[in-house]
């Protein structure tokens, strides 16, 4: 680890010849090694594309140069200065392959931190959803007040990021319940910002999402997740759950809009669901989103993983079998949100390769982003190939894990559970298309 005893001084005053010490573990920077002489602008541009403020130097080893004297030619990350050239020299006689290095190391820098600002953002999502379960019985209206700040501070974020990505995320562990609040209130809230809700609307339907389950902390542990084998006594008591979680939102200072959203999350359109079996037409909008994206990522994600159905296959079974069940608008907004593969779908591109869908921009959903199975790049360092910016490229099947070839699977690591975030979308003209393959 960097000496403590040495300088911390802002990103902006670092210079070429600085020695500099990362306090980052080795996969969330592009340079071979954590200490390094900076060699050159890029470098300095690099570093401040991963999101630090203040960087550690040695002094000692720093031979620091002004903006206006001399650089060294030498690009590639982490290596040190050995030749004194101006900028003007520097940029003219640099090989391409440097600067095609560069801009991939800067690229796979920006994709590492988009991708550790959405599980930062998810995790404390979930962090303060288990506390407000703690504190739900002694401090209730608090425990509200938490509720409704974590999704205000979510629908200021979305309304700045103008088009949003939906973000499958690499490795979540932790509690279930709390996974299930964040997935249903980030797709919650997304999709209703697609069917054109916003403000107290879009407030209401966040924070619905965020609570719909709270009730079933009230059911025995037995009960407290659907099962098939439940006899018809224990799946009344589970429907009960959902009794309970009007109850504890109103207790939290809930308004009318959001205690009717989560009395009607199990709801169904053709009148099938539970607790009142009312129809469409008595159910808000706010519920119709809450009851799709509930079943949705119940499919996706339930308690038995073995049960589980890839994303593709759960929006196909909602929409051949099950379509009756939801509001055809609310449906139909859906399904051109995700695409026909959402995130965490695994399928086969048009040139034979395999992938695993990591990003849908939701005005784009045809188009994602894809990890693609490449065996001549270490999967860390692989940038995700945008699909927008490959016009001959296209998704020809979606695939099981099961289907996939060893290599490809070992590769692609397909998560047992899917997590889901925001972040802002990659238009074609403002970012990398992803690894040339």
């Amino acid at each position: 680890m960097p000496d403590p005893l040495l300088p911390l001084i802002p990103v902006s005053d670092l210079r070429v010849g600085h020695f500099v010490l990362l306090d980052l573990g080795w996969m969330e920077h592009p340079f071979p090694r954590n200490s390094f002489r900076i060699g050159s602008e890029r470098q300095i541009e690099t570093i401040r594309a991963l999101g630090l403020t203040r960087v550690r130097i040695d002094p000692a080893r720093s031979d620091a140069l002004t903006p206006e004297g001399a650089a060294n030619t030498s690009s590639a990350p982490g290596e040190a200065a050995t030749t004194a050239a101006t900028p003007a020299t520097a940029t003219a006689t640099q090989a391409p392959a440097d600067t095609a290095a560069q801009q991939r190391a800067q690229a796979l820098a920006e994709q590492r931190r988009a991708l550790q600002r959405c599980e930062r953002q998810y995790h404390e999502g979930a962090r303060r959803y288990r506390a407000l379960l703690d504190d739900m019985e002694h401090a209730p209206e608090a425990a509200g007040q938490q509720a409704r700040a974590l999704v205000g501070a979510m629908l200021t974020d979305i309304q700045g990021h103008g088009e949003s990505a939906i973000r499958l995320l690499s490795d979540v562990q932790g509690d279930r319940a709390a996974q299930h609040a964040m997935n249903v209130t980030v797709l919650a809230v997304l999709l209703g910002r697609a069917l054109g809700m916003d403000g107290e609307e879009l407030e209401t339907l966040g924070v619905a999402a965020f609570l719909h389950d709270i009730g079933k902390t009230r059911l025995p542990d037995l009960v407290r997740h659907k099962d098939d084998a439940f006899t018809a006594a224990q799946l009344k008591v589970y429907q009960e759950h959902v009794a309970h979680g009007v109850g504890l939102a109103r207790a939290m200072g809930m308004g009318p809009a959001v205690l009717q959203a989560i009395a009607q999350h199990h709801e169904a359109a053709d009148g099938s669901g539970f607790p009142r079996g009312c129809r469409g037409e008595d159910m808000s909008r706010c519920a119709h989103v809450l009851a799709l994206i509930n079943r949705y990522d119940g499919l996706c994600n339930p308690l038995n993983p073995a049960r589980a159905l890839t994303p593709h296959e759960s929006l196909s079974l909602l929409f051949a079998t099950q379509k009756a069940r939801f509001d055809p608008v609310t449906l139909n907004a859906f399904i051109r949100m995700v695409g026909v593969y959402p995130p965490g779908s695994i399928v086969q591109l048009s040139d034979g390769r395999f992938a695993l869908v990591q990003a849908v921009n939701s005005a784009r959903p045809l188009k994602p982003r894809v990890l693609v199975h490449d065996p001549r790049t270490p999967r860390s360092e692989a940038l995700l190939l945008d699909l927008q910016a490959e016009p001959s490229l296209s998704i020809q099947r979606s695939l099981r894990a099961d289907q996939l070839p060893r290599a490809a699977l070992d590769y692609l690591e397909p998560r047992p559970r899917y997590c889901y975030f925001f972040e802002r979308a990659v238009r074609p003209d403002s970012g990398p298309a992803g690894t040339p393959t």
